[in-house]
């Protein structure tokens, strides 16, 4: 793997950290840190700093029903849920999203191919598959987007990612994102709104597409 220089912003660590990233950009974040040793250190800072907020935080009292209700939830049966590990270049928060499954390509148009992992209110997930010297439509944001690459590379005016590279793209930022040559660029991306893609085409498509 080349060397990882675009990385996670710093606030948005702390949000990961804290559990108020909502679910959308927490799987991006996560991939990342699995793959990035920088932002794994970092990370591991952020956790170390909430352990010590949370053992010098003075404890509330709480009435003994509720005590006693917690205690016997520990009792309750449960099912522990699956652990995937890596897969190829599909980090463990990828093969998670996935289900364990490979993924399931459809297209979208100029050899772009996806994969929707999850959509809801807090915004949307998914693998992109873009051909090599293919370029995404020069488009906007109405929220926030990250884009982490999985395998190839791309290049937009901001600057070249590969792999494990992340890319974070806000309101202010229109970009035509261009497949490096080599191999298919793989991407997971994850939105909070849709794109504000600025030719007709694109546009007239998006609702069928989801992006």
């Amino acid at each position: 793997m080349s060397a990882i220089t675009h990385h996670i912003p710093d606030a948005m660590l702390a949000a990961y950290t804290s559990g108020r990233l909502p679910h959308p950009f927490s799987v991006v974040v996560a991939s990342h840190v699995s793959l990035c040793s920088q932002c794994r250190a970092a990370l591991e800072a952020h956790q170390a700093v909430g352990g010590v907020v949370l053992e010098e935080t003075h404890g509330a009292s709480v009435s003994s029903s509720l005590k006693d209700a917690l205690l016997a939830k520990l009792d309750d049966p449960f099912s522990p849920e699956p652990v995937f590990d890596r897969s190829g270049i599909f980090p463990g928060p990828v093969m998670e999203a996935l289900k364990g499954r490979a993924p399931r390509w459809k297209k979208v148009g100029m050899g772009v191919r996806q994969d929707i992992l999850s959509e809801n209110a807090d915004g949307s997930v998914r693998l992109l598959n873009i051909p090599p010297g293919q370029a995404v439509p020069d488009h906007g944001h109405y929220g926030l987007e990250l884009t982490l690459v999985l395998q190839g590379s791309f290049s937009d005016k901001t600057g070249h990612f590969g792999v494990g590279d992340l890319e974070v793209a806000d309101e202010d930022i229109e970009h035509t994102p261009i497949a490096d040559p080599g191999d298919p660029c793989i991407c997971l991306a994850a939105t909070d709104a849709r794109l504000r893609f600025n030719s007709f085409v694109p546009r007239l498509l998006q609702p069928f597409f989801r992006i």
